[in-house]
Protein backbone atom coordinates (compact mmCIF):
# COMPACT_ATOMS: atom_id res chain seq x y z
CA UNK A 1 0.00 0.00 0.00
CA UNK A 2 1.56 3.13 -1.05
CA UNK A 3 1.95 6.17 1.09
CA UNK A 4 0.31 9.76 0.43
CA UNK A 5 2.73 12.03 -1.50
CA UNK A 6 4.38 14.28 1.09
CA UNK A 7 7.22 16.54 0.00
CA UNK A 8 10.07 15.23 2.17
CA UNK A 9 13.47 16.77 2.10
CA UNK A 10 16.63 15.17 0.90
CA UNK A 11 18.31 12.29 2.58
CA UNK A 12 21.69 11.96 0.85
CA UNK A 13 24.27 11.50 3.26
CA UNK A 14 28.11 11.81 3.82
CA UNK A 15 29.92 9.27 6.14
CA UNK A 16 33.35 9.80 7.14
CA UNK A 17 35.78 7.33 8.96
CA UNK A 18 38.00 9.27 11.86
CA UNK A 19 41.56 8.33 12.33
CA UNK A 20 40.27 7.64 16.24
CA UNK A 21 37.71 5.55 15.00
CA UNK A 22 34.67 7.78 15.43
CA UNK A 23 32.22 8.62 12.40
CA UNK A 24 31.29 11.54 11.19
CA UNK A 25 28.12 11.61 9.72
CA UNK A 26 26.19 14.77 8.06
CA UNK A 27 23.68 15.43 5.46
CA UNK A 28 24.77 16.41 2.07
CA UNK A 29 22.98 19.65 1.86
CA UNK A 30 23.45 22.91 3.40
CA UNK A 31 21.70 24.80 5.53
CA UNK A 32 19.88 27.52 4.17
CA UNK A 33 19.76 31.11 5.76
CA UNK A 34 17.66 31.56 8.42
CA UNK A 35 16.23 34.63 10.78
CA UNK A 36 18.17 36.37 13.36
CA UNK A 37 15.43 36.60 15.76
CA UNK A 38 11.66 34.48 15.54
CA UNK A 39 10.25 37.61 15.92
CA UNK A 40 11.67 38.87 13.11
CA UNK A 41 9.80 36.11 11.29
CA UNK A 42 6.39 37.59 13.30
CA UNK A 43 7.41 41.30 11.84
CA UNK A 44 7.41 39.33 8.33
CA UNK A 45 4.05 37.39 8.28
CA UNK A 46 2.46 40.38 9.85
CA UNK A 47 3.29 42.64 6.88
CA UNK A 48 2.82 39.82 4.58
CA UNK A 49 -0.57 38.07 5.71
CA UNK A 50 -1.62 40.54 8.42
CA UNK A 51 -5.06 39.04 9.04
CA UNK A 52 -4.42 35.45 9.03
CA UNK A 53 -4.58 33.91 12.44
CA UNK A 54 -1.54 32.78 14.16
CA UNK A 55 -2.84 31.54 17.52
CA UNK A 56 -5.89 30.86 18.84
CA UNK A 57 -7.46 29.14 22.22
CA UNK A 58 -10.98 28.45 23.29
CA UNK A 59 -12.65 30.72 26.20
CA UNK A 60 -14.53 29.86 28.81
CA UNK A 61 -17.78 29.86 27.06
CA UNK A 62 -15.80 27.55 24.63
CA UNK A 63 -15.40 29.81 21.37
CA UNK A 64 -11.81 30.15 19.74
CA UNK A 65 -10.63 33.26 20.41
CA UNK A 66 -7.57 34.07 17.53
CA UNK A 67 -4.97 36.67 17.60
CA UNK A 68 -3.49 37.57 13.67
CA UNK A 69 -0.40 37.87 12.74
CA UNK A 70 -0.92 42.09 12.84
CA UNK A 71 -2.13 41.73 16.08
CA UNK A 72 -0.07 39.52 17.58
CA UNK A 73 3.04 42.15 16.51
CA UNK A 74 1.36 44.92 18.07
CA UNK A 75 0.57 43.49 21.32
CA UNK A 76 3.52 41.83 21.62
CA UNK A 77 5.53 45.06 20.88
CA UNK A 78 3.23 46.54 23.79
CA UNK A 79 3.89 43.76 25.80
CA UNK A 80 7.45 44.04 25.41
CA UNK A 81 7.53 48.24 26.10
CA UNK A 82 5.93 47.52 29.69
CA UNK A 83 8.66 45.01 30.45
CA UNK A 84 11.45 47.59 28.89
CA UNK A 85 9.66 50.39 31.44
CA UNK A 86 10.31 47.99 34.31
CA UNK A 87 14.02 48.25 33.85
CA UNK A 88 15.02 44.78 33.68
CA UNK A 89 18.95 44.81 34.15
CA UNK A 90 21.75 42.01 33.48
CA UNK A 91 20.86 38.93 35.69
CA UNK A 92 16.99 39.77 35.59
CA UNK A 93 14.58 37.23 33.84
CA UNK A 94 10.82 36.43 32.88
CA UNK A 95 9.56 33.28 34.39
CA UNK A 96 6.58 31.23 33.45
CA UNK A 97 4.70 29.15 35.42
CA UNK A 98 0.99 28.54 33.47
CA UNK A 99 0.16 26.20 30.79
CA UNK A 100 -0.11 27.35 27.20
CA UNK A 101 -2.43 29.96 26.55
CA UNK A 102 -2.52 33.48 24.34
CA UNK A 103 -0.81 35.08 27.30
CA UNK A 104 1.93 33.10 27.51
CA UNK A 105 2.50 33.23 23.94
CA UNK A 106 2.57 37.29 23.91
CA UNK A 107 4.72 37.38 26.67
CA UNK A 108 7.24 34.81 25.42
CA UNK A 109 7.83 36.33 22.41
CA UNK A 110 8.14 40.04 23.83
CA UNK A 111 10.66 38.74 26.11
CA UNK A 112 12.63 37.25 23.16
CA UNK A 113 11.90 40.53 21.20
CA UNK A 114 13.74 43.01 23.36
CA UNK A 115 16.42 40.15 24.02
CA UNK A 116 14.76 39.62 28.02
CA UNK A 117 15.99 35.83 28.71
CA UNK A 118 12.75 34.09 29.80
CA UNK A 119 11.61 30.72 31.00
CA UNK A 120 8.24 28.36 30.78
CA UNK A 121 8.78 26.26 34.16
CA UNK A 122 6.82 23.10 33.89
CA UNK A 123 3.22 23.89 36.06
CA UNK A 124 3.48 20.49 37.51
CA UNK A 125 6.32 21.99 40.34
CA UNK A 126 3.64 24.86 41.18
CA UNK A 127 0.08 22.78 40.75
CA UNK A 128 1.58 19.07 42.33
CA UNK A 129 4.69 19.28 43.94
CA UNK A 130 3.92 19.57 47.91
CA UNK A 131 7.17 21.07 48.65
CA UNK A 132 8.19 23.39 45.66
CA UNK A 133 12.01 21.53 45.54
CA UNK A 134 12.08 22.13 41.97
CA UNK A 135 10.05 25.30 41.59
CA UNK A 136 12.59 27.01 44.44
CA UNK A 137 15.38 25.26 42.62
CA UNK A 138 14.12 27.22 39.16
CA UNK A 139 13.18 30.42 40.51
CA UNK A 140 17.29 30.70 42.27
CA UNK A 141 18.75 29.72 38.86
CA UNK A 142 16.57 32.12 36.97
CA UNK A 143 16.39 35.11 39.52
CA UNK A 144 13.46 36.57 37.74
CA UNK A 145 12.36 40.16 37.98
CA UNK A 146 9.06 39.14 36.74
CA UNK A 147 6.70 35.94 37.42
CA UNK A 148 3.44 35.28 35.34
CA UNK A 149 0.86 32.68 36.01
CA UNK A 150 -2.94 32.30 34.19
CA UNK A 151 -4.88 32.26 37.26
CA UNK A 152 -3.86 33.85 40.46
CA UNK A 153 -6.79 31.14 41.93
CA UNK A 154 -5.31 28.43 40.73
CA UNK A 155 -1.59 29.44 41.22
CA UNK A 156 -2.62 30.65 44.69
CA UNK A 157 -0.15 28.04 46.81
CA UNK A 158 2.30 28.97 44.32
CA UNK A 159 2.41 32.61 44.56
CA UNK A 160 2.03 32.39 48.17
CA UNK A 161 5.10 30.29 48.35
CA UNK A 162 6.90 33.16 46.01
CA UNK A 163 6.01 36.03 47.89
CA UNK A 164 6.93 34.23 51.64
CA UNK A 165 10.59 33.09 49.76
CA UNK A 166 11.27 35.53 46.75
CA UNK A 167 9.63 38.76 48.09
CA UNK A 168 11.30 40.65 45.17
CA UNK A 169 9.64 39.39 42.50
CA UNK A 170 6.59 40.93 40.85
CA UNK A 171 3.52 38.66 39.77
CA UNK A 172 1.58 39.35 36.66
CA UNK A 173 -1.52 37.77 36.03
CA UNK A 174 -3.91 37.16 33.31
CA UNK A 175 -7.05 36.34 35.67
CA UNK A 176 -7.44 37.56 39.18
CA UNK A 177 -7.64 40.88 41.59
CA UNK A 178 -4.83 41.19 43.53
CA UNK A 179 -2.13 41.38 40.78
CA UNK A 180 -1.37 43.25 37.66
CA UNK A 181 -3.07 42.05 34.74
CA UNK A 182 -1.38 41.23 31.62
CA UNK A 183 -4.96 42.59 30.03
CA UNK A 184 -3.94 46.11 30.54
CA UNK A 185 -0.37 45.74 28.99
CA UNK A 186 -1.78 44.32 25.55
CA UNK A 187 -3.15 47.73 23.73
CA UNK A 188 -0.54 50.25 25.37
CA UNK A 189 1.63 52.71 23.35
CA UNK A 190 4.32 51.76 21.85
CA UNK A 191 7.59 53.99 21.61
CA UNK A 192 11.29 53.84 19.61
CA UNK A 193 12.66 52.25 22.31
CA UNK A 194 11.35 48.75 21.98
CA UNK A 195 13.20 48.91 18.28
CA UNK A 196 15.97 50.00 19.83
CA UNK A 197 16.33 47.11 22.23
CA UNK A 198 15.19 44.78 19.05
CA UNK A 199 18.06 46.18 16.90
CA UNK A 200 20.72 44.94 20.13
CA UNK A 201 19.62 41.69 19.74
CA UNK A 202 21.75 39.10 17.98
CA UNK A 203 22.07 35.44 17.60
CA UNK A 204 23.58 34.62 20.80
CA UNK A 205 21.56 36.76 22.77
CA UNK A 206 19.66 34.30 25.37
CA UNK A 207 16.21 33.57 24.12
CA UNK A 208 14.95 31.48 26.75
CA UNK A 209 15.79 28.56 29.13
CA UNK A 210 14.27 25.33 29.17
CA UNK A 211 14.51 22.96 32.47
CA UNK A 212 15.01 19.28 31.93
CA UNK A 213 14.94 16.84 35.12
CA UNK A 214 18.31 14.64 33.41
CA UNK A 215 18.95 11.35 34.91
CA UNK A 216 19.53 12.50 38.86
CA UNK A 217 19.50 15.13 40.62
CA UNK A 218 17.49 18.66 40.02
CA UNK A 219 16.65 19.97 37.02
CA UNK A 220 19.46 21.72 34.69
CA UNK A 221 18.39 24.68 32.34
CA UNK A 222 19.43 24.54 28.56
CA UNK A 223 20.50 27.67 27.38
CA UNK A 224 18.50 28.38 24.18
CA UNK A 225 19.91 31.14 21.99
CA UNK A 226 18.04 33.18 19.24
CA UNK A 227 20.50 31.69 16.61
CA UNK A 228 19.49 27.82 18.62
CA UNK A 229 16.38 28.07 17.78
CA UNK A 230 16.28 30.01 14.93
CA UNK A 231 18.61 27.39 13.13
CA UNK A 232 16.58 24.34 14.07
CA UNK A 233 13.34 25.22 12.78
CA UNK A 234 15.02 26.19 9.34
CA UNK A 235 16.78 23.02 9.67
CA UNK A 236 12.97 20.89 10.36
CA UNK A 237 11.55 22.77 7.50
CA UNK A 238 14.23 21.76 5.58
CA UNK A 239 13.43 18.05 6.23
CA UNK A 240 9.71 18.77 6.01
CA UNK A 241 9.74 21.24 2.57
CA UNK A 242 5.92 21.00 2.76
CA UNK A 243 5.70 23.20 5.13
CA UNK A 244 6.77 25.76 2.93
CA UNK A 245 3.99 25.00 0.07
CA UNK A 246 1.12 24.42 1.93
CA UNK A 247 1.08 26.74 5.82
CA UNK A 248 0.90 24.67 8.54
CA UNK A 249 -2.03 24.16 10.72
CA UNK A 250 -1.43 22.38 14.16
CA UNK A 251 -3.85 21.10 17.04
CA UNK A 252 -1.77 20.80 19.98
CA UNK A 253 -1.41 20.34 23.76
CA UNK A 254 2.13 19.76 24.15
CA UNK A 255 3.16 21.78 26.93
CA UNK A 256 6.04 24.65 25.67
CA UNK A 257 8.58 24.03 28.96
CA UNK A 258 9.29 21.08 26.90
CA UNK A 259 11.35 21.67 23.29
CA UNK A 260 9.01 19.77 21.27
CA UNK A 261 5.83 21.67 22.31
CA UNK A 262 7.76 24.64 22.86
CA UNK A 263 10.26 25.00 20.29
CA UNK A 264 9.22 22.76 17.49
CA UNK A 265 5.73 23.37 17.24
CA UNK A 266 5.27 26.61 18.26
CA UNK A 267 7.66 28.00 16.49
CA UNK A 268 7.14 25.57 13.23
CA UNK A 269 3.96 27.43 13.05
CA UNK A 270 5.50 30.78 13.38
CA UNK A 271 8.29 30.10 11.21
CA UNK A 272 6.41 29.05 8.35
CA UNK A 273 3.27 31.64 8.56
CA UNK A 274 0.85 29.02 10.20
CA UNK A 275 -1.75 28.79 12.48
CA UNK A 276 -1.48 27.12 16.25
CA UNK A 277 -4.86 26.14 17.82
CA UNK A 278 -3.88 25.62 21.48
CA UNK A 279 -5.32 22.27 22.20
CA UNK A 280 -6.57 22.19 26.25
CA UNK A 281 -6.79 18.32 26.32
CA UNK A 282 -4.35 16.24 27.07
CA UNK A 283 -3.86 12.34 26.89
CA UNK A 284 -6.27 11.60 30.17
CA UNK A 285 -9.58 10.53 31.27
CA UNK A 286 -10.78 13.64 30.81
CA UNK A 287 -8.62 15.36 28.95
CA UNK A 288 -8.99 13.06 25.60
CA UNK A 289 -12.18 14.00 25.33
CA UNK A 290 -11.01 18.34 24.90
CA UNK A 291 -8.60 16.63 22.42
CA UNK A 292 -11.41 14.85 20.40
CA UNK A 293 -13.72 17.67 20.79
CA UNK A 294 -11.34 20.24 18.80
CA UNK A 295 -10.26 17.65 16.24
CA UNK A 296 -14.02 17.22 14.88
CA UNK A 297 -13.80 21.11 14.25
CA UNK A 298 -9.62 21.56 13.23
CA UNK A 299 -7.78 19.24 10.42
CA UNK A 300 -4.54 19.55 10.64
CA UNK A 301 -1.74 19.62 8.75
CA UNK A 302 0.44 17.38 10.42
CA UNK A 303 -0.13 15.90 13.93
CA UNK A 304 2.06 15.51 16.71
CA UNK A 305 1.49 13.81 20.18
CA UNK A 306 3.61 11.23 22.01
CA UNK A 307 2.87 7.48 22.43
CA UNK A 308 -0.29 7.61 24.94
CA UNK A 309 -1.97 10.08 23.18
CA UNK A 310 -1.99 8.56 19.89
CA UNK A 311 -3.46 5.43 21.60
CA UNK A 312 -5.77 7.22 23.07
CA UNK A 313 -7.15 8.86 20.41
CA UNK A 314 -7.34 5.54 18.35
CA UNK A 315 -10.98 4.11 19.98
CA UNK A 316 -12.61 7.88 19.23
CA UNK A 317 -11.03 7.75 15.66
CA UNK A 318 -12.37 3.94 15.03
CA UNK A 319 -16.00 4.98 16.28
CA UNK A 320 -16.18 8.18 14.49
CA UNK A 321 -16.36 8.20 10.87
CA UNK A 322 -16.87 12.16 10.69
CA UNK A 323 -13.80 12.96 12.79
CA UNK A 324 -11.55 10.25 10.86
CA UNK A 325 -12.64 12.49 7.68
CA UNK A 326 -11.53 15.53 9.44
CA UNK A 327 -8.55 14.07 11.14
CA UNK A 328 -7.26 12.73 7.97
CA UNK A 329 -8.40 15.21 5.47
CA UNK A 330 -5.51 17.81 4.90
CA UNK A 331 -2.77 15.45 7.11
CA UNK A 332 0.32 15.11 5.79
CA UNK A 333 2.13 13.37 8.06
CA UNK A 334 1.80 11.76 11.81
CA UNK A 335 5.18 12.73 14.10
CA UNK A 336 5.48 11.32 17.96
CA UNK A 337 7.90 11.67 20.20
CA UNK A 338 8.69 11.42 23.90
CA UNK A 339 8.91 7.17 24.16
CA UNK A 340 8.75 4.46 21.36
CA UNK A 341 5.15 4.53 19.47
CA UNK A 342 3.73 0.91 19.88
CA UNK A 343 3.94 -1.18 17.11
CA UNK A 344 -0.22 -2.07 17.15
CA UNK A 345 -0.94 1.73 17.27
CA UNK A 346 1.69 2.28 14.75
CA UNK A 347 -0.24 -0.80 12.62
CA UNK A 348 -3.77 0.72 13.85
CA UNK A 349 -3.13 4.61 12.83
CA UNK A 350 -1.74 3.12 9.04
CA UNK A 351 -5.18 1.22 8.51
CA UNK A 352 -7.38 3.79 9.44
CA UNK A 353 -5.47 6.32 7.23
CA UNK A 354 -6.19 3.82 4.50
CA UNK A 355 -9.78 3.17 5.72
CA UNK A 356 -10.31 6.97 5.63
CA UNK A 357 -8.15 8.09 2.52
CA UNK A 358 -6.90 5.41 0.56
CA UNK A 359 -3.55 5.64 1.36
CA UNK A 360 -1.30 5.78 4.52
CA UNK A 361 -0.01 8.78 6.18
CA UNK A 362 3.54 8.79 6.78
CA UNK A 363 4.57 8.63 10.72
CA UNK A 364 7.09 10.32 11.42
CA UNK A 365 9.72 10.27 14.49
CA UNK A 366 13.82 10.78 14.63
CA UNK A 367 16.45 11.95 17.37
CA UNK A 368 16.89 15.07 19.30
CA UNK A 369 16.98 16.45 23.15
CA UNK A 370 16.28 19.71 24.65
CA UNK A 371 20.21 20.46 23.89
CA UNK A 372 19.48 20.51 20.12
CA UNK A 373 16.90 22.67 20.12
CA UNK A 374 15.26 19.96 19.30
CA UNK A 375 15.99 18.37 16.61
CA UNK A 376 18.75 16.37 15.11
CA UNK A 377 17.50 13.74 12.84
CA UNK A 378 14.73 12.45 11.22
CA UNK A 379 13.42 9.41 9.48
CA UNK A 380 11.53 12.05 6.93
CA UNK A 381 10.29 9.22 4.56
CA UNK A 382 7.30 6.63 4.13
CA UNK A 383 7.80 3.41 5.25
CA UNK A 384 9.97 3.85 8.57
CA UNK A 385 9.42 1.41 11.78
CA UNK A 386 9.80 2.23 15.79
CA UNK A 387 13.24 2.82 16.68
CA UNK A 388 14.38 4.07 13.08
CA UNK A 389 15.84 7.53 13.90
CA UNK A 390 17.04 8.98 10.31
CA UNK A 391 19.71 11.01 8.59
CA UNK A 392 21.17 14.38 10.38
CA UNK A 393 18.97 17.82 9.52
CA UNK A 394 21.38 20.20 7.30
CA UNK A 395 23.77 22.11 8.79
CA UNK A 396 24.38 19.11 11.57
CA UNK A 397 27.44 17.25 12.36
CA UNK A 398 26.85 13.66 14.23
CA UNK A 399 30.01 12.26 15.82
CA UNK A 400 29.43 8.50 16.61
CA UNK A 401 31.82 7.89 19.44
CA UNK A 402 32.82 3.87 20.17
CA UNK A 403 31.99 3.75 24.08
CA UNK A 404 32.26 -0.31 24.61
CA UNK A 405 30.37 -2.15 22.32
CA UNK A 406 28.12 0.80 21.43
CA UNK A 407 28.14 4.19 20.11
CA UNK A 408 27.17 7.52 21.38
CA UNK A 409 25.51 10.48 19.04
CA UNK A 410 27.29 13.35 19.85
CA UNK A 411 26.40 16.96 18.26
CA UNK A 412 27.86 19.99 16.81
CA UNK A 413 25.91 22.74 14.96
CA UNK A 414 24.18 26.09 14.77
CA UNK A 415 20.97 23.87 16.64
CA UNK A 416 23.52 22.96 19.35
CA UNK A 417 23.04 24.46 22.87
CA UNK A 418 26.22 26.62 24.10
CA UNK A 419 25.57 25.12 27.91
CA UNK A 420 23.35 24.97 31.01
CA UNK A 421 22.13 28.33 32.85
CA UNK A 422 24.65 29.22 35.35
CA UNK A 423 25.83 25.73 35.52
CA UNK A 424 29.23 25.90 34.36
CA UNK A 425 30.51 22.64 36.16
CA UNK A 426 27.73 20.98 33.60
CA UNK A 427 28.76 22.13 30.87
CA UNK A 428 32.21 21.34 30.88
CA UNK A 429 31.05 17.70 31.37
CA UNK A 430 28.56 17.98 28.62
CA UNK A 431 30.81 18.28 25.48
CA UNK A 432 33.43 16.83 24.08
CA UNK A 433 37.65 18.37 23.32
CA UNK A 434 36.06 18.89 20.11
CA UNK A 435 33.12 21.31 21.20
CA UNK A 436 30.57 18.25 20.38
CA UNK A 437 27.46 17.39 22.99
CA UNK A 438 27.20 14.47 24.39
CA UNK A 439 23.78 13.05 23.96
CA UNK A 440 24.27 9.65 25.92
CA UNK A 441 22.19 8.38 23.28
CA UNK A 442 23.53 5.27 21.39
CA UNK A 443 22.94 4.47 17.94
CA UNK A 444 23.69 2.23 15.46
CA UNK A 445 23.63 2.51 11.10
CA UNK A 446 20.15 0.56 9.66
CA UNK A 447 22.64 -0.63 7.27
CA UNK A 448 26.83 -0.01 7.36
CA UNK A 449 26.89 -0.47 3.72
CA UNK A 450 24.14 2.47 2.59
CA UNK A 451 24.17 5.12 5.32
CA UNK A 452 21.23 6.84 3.87
CA UNK A 453 18.83 4.46 5.51
CA UNK A 454 19.92 6.45 8.44
CA UNK A 455 20.45 5.23 11.92
CA UNK A 456 18.28 2.76 14.35
CA UNK A 457 18.30 3.68 18.26
CA UNK A 458 20.97 1.18 20.64
CA UNK A 459 19.47 2.36 23.91
CA UNK A 460 21.08 4.93 26.47
CA UNK A 461 24.87 4.79 27.19
CA UNK A 462 24.16 5.18 31.13
CA UNK A 463 20.92 3.21 31.43
CA UNK A 464 22.65 -0.18 30.45
CA UNK A 465 23.95 -2.63 33.21
CA UNK A 466 25.66 -6.35 33.73
CA UNK A 467 24.34 -8.98 35.09
CA UNK A 468 26.05 -11.08 37.54
CA UNK A 469 27.12 -13.00 34.45
CA UNK A 470 28.67 -9.88 32.70
CA UNK A 471 26.21 -10.13 30.00
CA UNK A 472 25.37 -6.56 29.04
CA UNK A 473 21.49 -5.34 29.32
CA UNK A 474 20.26 -3.20 26.29
CA UNK A 475 17.97 -1.45 28.74
CA UNK A 476 16.70 1.24 25.78
CA UNK A 477 15.67 -1.54 23.53
CA UNK A 478 13.86 -3.93 25.71
CA UNK A 479 12.05 -1.03 26.94
CA UNK A 480 10.95 -0.52 23.78
CA UNK A 481 9.86 -4.28 23.04
CA UNK A 482 7.94 -4.43 26.17
CA UNK A 483 5.88 -1.65 26.40
CA UNK A 484 5.10 -2.74 22.29
CA UNK A 485 4.17 -6.32 23.01
CA UNK A 486 2.39 -5.57 26.67
CA UNK A 487 0.13 -2.89 25.04
CA UNK A 488 -1.99 -1.41 26.49
CA UNK A 489 -1.78 -2.98 29.65
CA UNK A 490 1.07 -2.00 30.31
CA UNK A 491 2.24 1.25 29.96
CA UNK A 492 5.36 1.79 31.21
CA UNK A 493 8.64 -0.11 32.54
CA UNK A 494 11.45 0.26 35.03
CA UNK A 495 14.04 -2.01 34.20
CA UNK A 496 16.42 -3.16 36.98
CA UNK A 497 19.10 -6.36 37.39
CA UNK A 498 22.50 -4.78 38.06
CA UNK A 499 24.93 -7.36 39.34
CA UNK A 500 21.85 -9.69 39.45
CA UNK A 501 21.40 -13.20 37.94
CA UNK A 502 17.85 -12.00 35.85
CA UNK A 503 15.98 -9.08 34.42
CA UNK A 504 13.26 -7.68 36.84
CA UNK A 505 10.60 -5.32 35.55
CA UNK A 506 8.87 -2.28 38.09
CA UNK A 507 5.54 -2.49 35.80
CA UNK A 508 3.30 0.78 35.46
CA UNK A 509 -0.01 -0.20 34.17
CA UNK A 510 -2.30 1.65 32.23
CA UNK A 511 -5.58 2.05 34.99
CA UNK A 512 -8.24 2.39 32.07
CA UNK A 513 -6.78 -0.64 30.16
CA UNK A 514 -6.49 -2.76 33.05
CA UNK A 515 -10.36 -0.98 34.14
CA UNK A 516 -11.82 -2.44 30.67
CA UNK A 517 -9.78 -5.88 30.86
CA UNK A 518 -11.47 -6.47 34.40
CA UNK A 519 -14.75 -4.69 33.98
CA UNK A 520 -13.94 -2.39 37.45
CA UNK A 521 -14.21 0.99 37.10
CA UNK A 522 -11.77 3.81 37.77
CA UNK A 523 -13.32 4.41 41.36
CA UNK A 524 -11.33 1.26 42.70
CA UNK A 525 -8.21 0.81 44.34
CA UNK A 526 -5.32 -0.17 42.73
CA UNK A 527 -4.33 -2.94 45.07
CA UNK A 528 -7.62 -4.49 44.03
CA UNK A 529 -7.38 -3.75 40.52
CA UNK A 530 -4.05 -4.45 39.57
CA UNK A 531 -4.43 -8.16 41.91
CA UNK A 532 -7.59 -8.84 39.81
CA UNK A 533 -7.04 -12.23 38.09
CA UNK A 534 -7.81 -10.94 34.51
CA UNK A 535 -4.56 -9.10 35.16
CA UNK A 536 -2.26 -11.44 36.45
CA UNK A 537 -3.04 -14.01 33.97
CA UNK A 538 -2.41 -11.46 31.32
CA UNK A 539 0.96 -10.76 32.99
CA UNK A 540 1.73 -14.01 33.44
CA UNK A 541 0.80 -15.22 29.85
CA UNK A 542 2.54 -11.79 28.28
CA UNK A 543 5.42 -12.35 30.14
CA UNK A 544 5.69 -16.09 28.99
CA UNK A 545 4.84 -15.15 25.43
CA UNK A 546 7.76 -12.45 25.35
CA UNK A 547 10.38 -14.58 27.11
CA UNK A 548 9.85 -17.53 24.03
CA UNK A 549 11.38 -14.74 21.73
CA UNK A 550 14.42 -14.27 24.21
CA UNK A 551 17.81 -15.24 22.94
CA UNK A 552 19.52 -15.14 26.50
CA UNK A 553 19.90 -13.91 29.52
CA UNK A 554 20.24 -10.27 28.75
CA UNK A 555 16.83 -9.88 26.35
CA UNK A 556 14.75 -12.58 29.07
CA UNK A 557 12.32 -11.41 32.12
CA UNK A 558 13.01 -13.37 35.29
CA UNK A 559 10.85 -11.84 37.65
CA UNK A 560 8.21 -8.65 37.69
CA UNK A 561 6.23 -6.21 40.27
CA UNK A 562 3.34 -4.25 39.31
CA UNK A 563 3.74 -0.53 41.20
CA UNK A 564 0.70 0.85 43.00
CA UNK A 565 1.75 3.95 43.54
CA UNK A 566 2.05 6.23 40.48
CA UNK A 567 5.24 8.29 39.51
CA UNK A 568 6.19 11.22 41.51
CA UNK A 569 7.37 14.27 39.70
CA UNK A 570 8.62 15.83 43.50
CA UNK A 571 11.27 12.91 43.21
CA UNK A 572 12.05 12.71 39.86
CA UNK A 573 10.59 9.82 38.45
CA UNK A 574 8.26 11.39 35.72
CA UNK A 575 8.12 14.32 33.39
CA UNK A 576 4.43 16.32 33.19
CA UNK A 577 4.99 15.00 29.68
CA UNK A 578 5.05 11.39 31.46
CA UNK A 579 8.65 9.95 30.27
CA UNK A 580 9.67 8.02 33.06
CA UNK A 581 13.44 8.55 34.87
CA UNK A 582 14.66 5.24 35.03
CA UNK A 583 17.35 5.75 37.74
CA UNK A 584 15.23 7.80 39.60
CA UNK A 585 12.44 5.47 40.13
CA UNK A 586 15.41 2.15 40.94
CA UNK A 587 16.59 4.74 43.30
CA UNK A 588 13.21 6.14 44.99
CA UNK A 589 11.42 2.08 45.08
CA UNK A 590 14.19 0.06 46.70
CA UNK A 591 11.50 -1.91 48.60
CA UNK A 592 10.37 -3.27 45.10
CA UNK A 593 14.18 -3.56 44.16
CA UNK A 594 14.49 -5.89 46.98
CA UNK A 595 11.11 -7.61 46.07
CA UNK A 596 12.04 -8.20 42.62
CA UNK A 597 15.64 -10.62 43.54
CA UNK A 598 15.42 -10.83 47.75
CA UNK A 599 11.99 -12.23 48.22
Amino acid sequence: MEFKNVAFGPTQTIKTYNPDESILFRLNSELKPFPKTITDRLLEWSLRQPEKTFIAQRNQEGIWQELSYADTYQQMCSIAQHLLNMGFEKNDTVVILSENSLEHALLALASVHVGIPYSPISPAYSLVSEDFSKLRHCLEKMTPKLVFVQSEQVFERAIRFIENTFPEIEILVSQGEKFPNISSWRHSTITEAVEQAHQKVTGDTVAKILFTSGSTGLPKGVTNTQQMWCANLQQITQSFPFMQKQAPVFIDWLPWNHTFGGNHNFGLALHNGGTLYIDDGKPSTKGIEETVKNLREISPTAYFNVPKGFEMLIPYLEKEESLRNTFFKNLQIIFYAGASLAQPIWNKLEELAIRTIGVKVPIITGLGCTESGPSALFANWGGAFSGLLGVPVAGLEVKLVPLGDKSEARYRGANVTKGYWRNPEATVQAFDEEGFYKTGDAVKFLDENNPDKGLIFDGRIAEDFKLSTGTWVNVGVMKTKIISSGSPIIQDVVIAGLDQDYIGLILFLNTDACCQLTGHTTAVCTSELYGHSSITTFIESWMKEFNTHATGSSTSIGKVIIAHEPPSIDKGEITDKGSLNQRAVLANRQDLVHQLFHS
